[in-house]
C-alpha cells in the first residue's frame, strides 16, 4: 500500500513507519520543518506539510491508499490536536483515502466502575488531563464525521517504547487490563496492531484498543 504518515518523527510515528516499511509498503513521512533532524529510514519519502492545513493534507493524501496520523502535541500545545483532526478530516473528505489515527486512552471505560471514563477518574495525574482532554475531543471529532473512513486506535493506559513481541490483545470502548490491574502495551506493538488494522481492516468508522 501507499500510505502517508503524519507525525511520522514521533515515539510512535516512527515506530509505524518502521513497521509499515518492514512490511513492504511505500511509505511517505510527512514532516512540518524538513531543516530538523528526523532520524527516519531513508526507504521513507519525506514531504513537508501541517496536519492542521486541509489543503496540505488533500495534497499530500492524493494517489494514497491510507493516511495514518500519530500526532502527538508537546505540553502546553495541546490544542493542537483537535485542530489537527479537522484539518485531516477536512483535507480527506470525499476523497476515498481512508484515515487510521493513534489517539488516546482517556475516552475508554474502566472495567467495573460503572461506566466512568480514564478521564474521569480522580486519581488520573493532574499532569495528564490536558492532552486526555484534547484526545477526548479529537475523538469526539471522528465520531461525528461522516464523511471520511476512519478508525481510531486508543492505546493501553501506559504506552511506552519497549519490545515488538505481536501478541496483545484487542477491545473496542473498554480498558484492557491485566491479571494485575495493569494497562499497558509498547510503542512498538501498538504500530503492529495499527498495521494489522490497515492490511485487513475490521473497525470502520469506530474505534478500538490494544493491550497486553
Amino acid at each position: 500500500m501507499r500510505i502517508t504518515v503524519f507525525g511520522a518523527t514521533g515515539n510512535v510515528g516512527g515506530r509505524v513507519v518502521a513497521e509499515a516499511l518492514a512490511r513492504g509498503h511505500q511509505v511517505t513521512a510527512v514532516v512540518r520543518d524538513p531543516a530538523k533532524p528526523h532520524g527516519l529510514p531513508s526507504a521513507a519519502a519525506l514531504t513537508v506539510g501541517d496536519a492542521r492545513n486541509a489543503e496540505d493534507v488533500a495534497r499530500i493524501a492524493a494517489g494514497q491508499d491510507l493516511v495514518i496520523t500519530a500526532t502527538r502535541p508537546a505540553p502546553g500545545s495541546e490544542h493542537e490536536l483537535p485542530a489537527a483532526t479537522r484539518g485531516l478530516l477536512a483535507g480527506l473528505a470525499g476523497t476515498g483515502v481512508r484515515l487510521l489515527a493513534v489517539g488516546g486512552a482517556g475516552s475508554l471505560t474502566i472495567p467495573g466502575r460503572g461506566g466512568l471514563t480514564v478521564v474521569e477518574d480522580p486519581g488520573l495525574p493532574a499532569e495528564i488531563l490536558p492532552i486526555a482532554r484534547a484526545c477526548g475531543e479529537q475523538f469526539d471529532l471522528y465520531r461525528a464525521d461522516a464523511h471520511v473512513d476512519w478508525t481510531y486506535l486508543s492505546p493501553a493506559a501506559v504506552l511506552e517504547p519497549g519490545e515488538r513481541t505481536g501478541r496483545f490483545r484487542l477491545g473496542r470502548d473498554e480498558l484492557l487490563v491485566d491479571a494485575d490491574g495493569l494497562s499497558a502495551i509498547s510503542m512498538e506493538d501498538l504500530a503492529v496492531a495499527l498495521l494489522d488494522e490497515a492490511e485487513q481492516p475490521v473497525h470502520r468508522r469506530t474505534r478500538f484498543t490494544a493491550a497486553y
